[in-house]
């Protein structure tokens, strides 16, 4: 069955951005928090090296189950996740912008521990997950470049370094707007997705998707 591509306009973009303590965060203020699944997983982690550690037939089938089940529970996560966040823009007339994901492992300034977290979290996946339920849905889907995101005021759109004073607050050093990092995040990428959606209105979508 043909996809329709007569959609109207969407009515603005719920920006998406993805993160580690939070995995998702949208403009409309959901956080999917990712911090019980991050302590469940680093366990999980453990587990498997102390298995490995042992080279035993029974320690490798016992380690090969555990990473079975947690890919399992990842998926799960990522399909409710994508689940929610497409249901909300259907049901709002809105579109979805997304990072452009790639590089986003090299483009991460982290601490070893949170590097081990963002190379092993499937945000390819849930990224996938969005697209294909959008497309099902009707629901624009953009990609938006993610340089600065985490840096750039959503209010007055200033980029400084210093607008970040910790991993949570974002505090405007022009303006001083202050906001939940990721929120604010959020709010730029939404307004930049609905630019990009503008540049390219002439293309139907969501039978393509638009990259910025």
């Amino acid at each position: 069955m043909p996809e329709d591509t007569t959609n109207p306009a969407p009515q603005g973009f719920i920006g998406v951005d993805l993160g580690i303590t939070n995995i998702a965060t949208t403009s409309t203020s959901h956080r999917h928090s990712g911090r019980r699944l991050n302590r469940s997983r680093q366990n999980d982690r453990r587990n498997r090296d102390n298995l490995a550690r042992k080279q035993t037939r029974s320690a490798k089938r016992r380690a090969k189950r555990r990473a079975g089940r947690e890919a399992r529970r990842t998926r799960d996560i990522n399909h409710k996740i994508s689940k929610h966040i497409v249901t909300e823009a259907q049901r709002t007339g809105r579109g979805i912008a997304l990072e452009n994901l790639s590089g986003i492992r090299e483009r991460a300034r982290l601490k070893k521990p949170q590097r081990v977290t963002i190379n092993s979290w499937a945000f390819a996946q849930l990224g996938a997950f969005i697209e294909y339920k959008a497309r099902r849905a009707g629901v624009p889907v953009v990609h938006v470049h993610p340089a600065y995101t985490s840096q750039e005021c959503s209010r007055c759109h200033h980029i400084d370094r210093g607008n970040r004073p910790t991993q949570a607050e974002f505090s405007c050093r022009n303006c001083g707007f202050v906001e939940h990092a990721d929120l604010n995040a959020s709010h730029v990428i939404a307004d930049r997705g609905w630019w990009t959606w503008v540049c390219g209105a002439e293309s139907q979508v969501p039978a393509l998707t638009l990259i910025a």
